[in-house]
């Protein structure tokens, strides 16, 4: 479940706040506020739990992985499904509070999450799959908060997606010798000598997405305080990657929940009276 690794559990969270403050304009009911955090981070062990399982045959060959439970044998292929048929359990309870089209949601997410794994043997761009199950807890939170989804939706689904490519690039470029030695596709192999290009790219289409999202709100000062503070960190990344050192990358990857912390306050000032 890798509860001692919270950084997978941090970048999912806070789109989901994103999406909760911006479908309640404001402070969330906390009821479903306290269903969606807990749903977080069941979906995420789930998705940790899954992701090890396809991956059993993997993960011994890639240094970072090879002393994951499954991959060292020390616990069983039906052990990992049983929990995450439990875990799964749990988030249905969670979901069933709310109401039917946010449960026919989740059920899409689930099989997002379930099924991403898979992807990086069919594919160069899991990240893109990645980025969508990410997401999809935004729309959940808008239906959970009885919100139409309207375009603000699309545009912030975009924005984590956006991110998602950008930081999930990073995390790739950390396993790209052992991902090329075992077969696992990534976009750091597909676009080779691109990729930092490609983040930068990327880092640029998110702030400028940003900026959309807050000219659509009539965002004040404190919100271009926060995009300018989001363009600041990710210029601290590209200088972190520049050199494509394994463990920079790793570094990079994780210095992304500062990322999202800033949005999230940035969302935060323009919705919330303090």
């Amino acid at each position: 479940m890798r509860l001692d690794r919270p950084i997978g559990l941090v970048l999912l969270l806070w789109p989901t706040l994103w999406g909760l403050f911006i479908a309640a304009g404001g402070w969330p009911d906390l009821r479903v506020l306290i269903i969606f955090v807990l749903g977080v981070g069941v979906m995420r062990s789930a998705g940790c739990v899954i992701n090890d399982y396809f991956d059993r045959d993997i993960d011994p060959h890639v240094a970072r992985t090879r002393s994951r439970p499954l991959a060292s044998g020390e616990l069983s292929p039906n052990q990992a499904l049983g929990l995450f048929a439990g875990l799964m359990a749990v988030a249905l309870g969670l979901v069933a509070m709310t109401n039917p089209t946010t449960i026919a949601l989740a059920v899409i997410g689930a099989a997002l999450a379930t099924t991403y794994p898979l992807f990086k043997r069919l594919t160069h761009g899991p990240q893109a799959v990645l980025g969508l199950a990410f997401s999809w807890a935004i729309p959940m939170a808008f239906t959970a908060l009885n919100e139409p989804l309207h375009l603000d939706v699309v545009l912030w689904m975009t924005i984590n997606v956006v991110w998602v490519l950008i930081y999930d690039t990073e995390y790739a470029m950390a396993d790209r010798h052992d991902d090329q030695r075992v077969g696992v596709k990534s976009t750091a192999l597909w676009l080779g000598r691109w990729d930092i290009a490609a983040i930068i790219a990327l880092m640029v289409t998110m702030l400028l997405l940003l900026a959309v999202a807050g000219m659509m709100g009539g965002a004040d000062g404190l919100w271009w305080l926060s995009l300018a503070t989001v363009g600041g960190l990710f210029a601290r990344q590209i200088g972190m990657i520049r050199s494509r050192d394994p463990q920079a990358c790793f570094q990079a990857f994780l210095f992304n929940h500062w990322v999202g912390l800033v949005i999230f306050l940035g969302v935060a000032s323009q919705l919330v009276s303090f």
